[in-house]
């Protein structure tokens, strides 16, 4: 009953104009930047946090959340008609998803992936309405020893789940934990690696260094690219599918479902891995998986589906433990942190207008996505006419803009350029920025937990081995630590052996 009450507030908060105006905008917003390649959901959240200074953290939360999960509908679009991936999630889409285009069915493959995408999102947005609650309530009964072991834990998962493998996922954590020790020491507050510069004592900023990786580095990599776009027009009586493609996918829509909100739980590129995962299940289940790749419809139905339920399960960690398991959820905890709001198992006892409001302004976002994708599936197609060397400044101009309206600092703009470059050469060398990211924004947390543990023991390690839910998590670190090791040992081996 208390969950039925706070959801009726959350709507309350919610259905007022300015907040559904604020979800709007970011679902319209998040369609945009799934339909053009090269940008996704991580560069488009991280573009409009300056436009949420001026609002309240809940409608600026509602606003990005309405991005992130907008990404995953749109990426679907250009994917099927296309044949390009608007975002990484949509990738396996595009092997059935456009080979239905060229049989004349690509209208219906739009409307299931909607469709697919719509159930899936509402069912991980009821998992996080009775999940997140219990997991804040557990996570209040850690002390420092089990907070350190559990941020272990989740750098270890967060590793051993990156797109790149774990030697290149690894070294870019260690770094973005020794970023994030720039500035005053959380307990004693001295000085570290500031070297004098009056800029760093507050630390570098998260924000200008997101931008600069996911915005400025995208960009750069996105003019190397050369995309020959023949774009399928679709009309509007043509989205209706037919019985036989609507039986086929009820099936493939529950699994998908289910996968993606448990893979939704992990560390990593979550919405990606899921929709692989669902694409494999869906494959091996059929009873002609020689079909796929030829136009099955449970080939967009499944991967559609997942990422769209990862994309939920993924604001359960995030926002009951205040550990963001992917670079999306990481960018929306920097919105929260500049506007006094700090993600965590306290953060739905103190800010339950946040929540509950989130909560159900999601359920408002997937039926707006649903009216965005369908009916105007022609207007965002056109977007994709728009040169690119038009997008260009214009993203250019609202990372520089954004960033220094922040502090009004001209460090940050260096800060901005330097990580953009350094984005941009950490892929090309194919290392993945988001986990630096990650452990930039939570090593200070493991830091403080781990110094706590050891302050309240007075220096004794056994600390960690006394308590039994830290000692688990430190004995399953150990064993995903030396598992990842190995595997990515023998991947590194394998084609010396094999002579390839």
């Amino acid at each position: 009953m208390d969950v039925l009450n706070n959801l009726y507030n959350g709507f309350y908060i919610a259905l007022s104009l300015k907040n559904i105006y604020l979800c709007f905008i970011g679902c319209l917003w998040g369609t945009v930047v799934g339909v053009l390649p090269g940008i996704g959901p991580l560069a488009g959240i991280t573009l409009l946090i300056p436009a949420t200074f001026g609002v309240d953290a809940t409608g600026a939360i509602i606003m990005l959340a309405g991005i992130y999960y907008g990404a995953m509908y749109g990426g679907s679009t250009t994917s099927i008609l296309m044949n390009i991936p608007g975002e990484s999630a949509s990738i396996v889409t595009c092997i059935d998803g456009y080979q239905m285009t060229r049989k004349g069915r690509g209208g219906a493959a739009l409307f299931i992936a909607a469709w697919g995408s719509w159930i899936g999102g509402t069912l991980s947005v009821i998992g996080l309405m009775l999940l997140a609650p219990v997991l804040a309530n557990f996570a209040m009964k850690f002390g420092p020893p089990e907070m350190f072991a559990f941020f272990l834990t989740a750098f270890l998962l967060l590793g051993s789940l990156g797109s790149s493998s774990f030697f290149k996922t690894m070294p870019m954590v260690f770094m973005g934990m020794l970023i994030g020790t720039i500035g005053i020491d959380p307990l004693t507050g001295a000085l570290r690696f500031t070297h004098g510069i009056k800029d760093l004592y507050d630390g570098l900023g998260v924000l200008p260094v997101a931008m600069g990786a996911f915005g400025i580095g995208e960009i750069l990599s996105s003019t190397e690219e050369s995309l020959v776009r023949t774009i399928h027009k679709v009309r509007l009586r043509e989205l209706l599918p037919t019985r036989q493609e609507l039986r086929a996918s009820w099936g493939p829509i529950f699994r998908g479902s289910g996968l993606g909100f448990l893979i939704g739980l992990l560390p990593g590129a979550a919405h990606v891995l899921s929709s692989f995962v669902s694409y494999m299940v869906e494959k091996r289940v059929a009873k002609r998986p020689e079909e796929f790749g030829t136009g099955r419809i449970e080939g967009v139905a499944g991967p559609e589906t997942a990422n769209n339920a990862a994309a939920g399960a993924a604001m359960i960690p995030f926002l009951g433990m205040g550990i963001p398991t992917g670079p999306a959820p990481a960018v929306m905890m920097i919105a929260l942190l500049i506007h006094g709001i700090q993600p965590g198992p306290l953060f739905i006892s103190q800010q339950p207008h946040i929540f509950w409001g989130l909560v159900a302004s999601m359920y408002l976002g997937n039926v707006i996505l649903i009216i965005l994708n369908l009916p105007l599936v022609g207007l965002f197609v056109n977007i994709l006419r728009v040169p690119f060397r038009i997008l260009f400044p214009i993203i250019l101009l609202i990372c520089f803009v954004g960033t220094y309206s922040v502090n009004l600092s001209t460090f940050d703009l260096l800060i901005l350029l330097f990580f953009g470059v350094l984005g941009y050469v950490f892929r090309k060398i194919e290392y993945d920025m988001a986990p630096f990211i990650l452990a930039m924004i939570l090593g200070p947390s493991i830091e403080v937990a781990f110094r706590q543990s050891l302050m309240g023991s007075g220096g004794s390690f056994f600390v960690f081995v006394e308590r039994p839910i830290a000692l688990t998590l430190i004995v399953l670190s150990c064993g995903l630590f030396i598992y990842n090791t190995l595997k990515a040992l023998r991947i590194r081996t394998t084609p010396d052996e094999t002579g390839i």
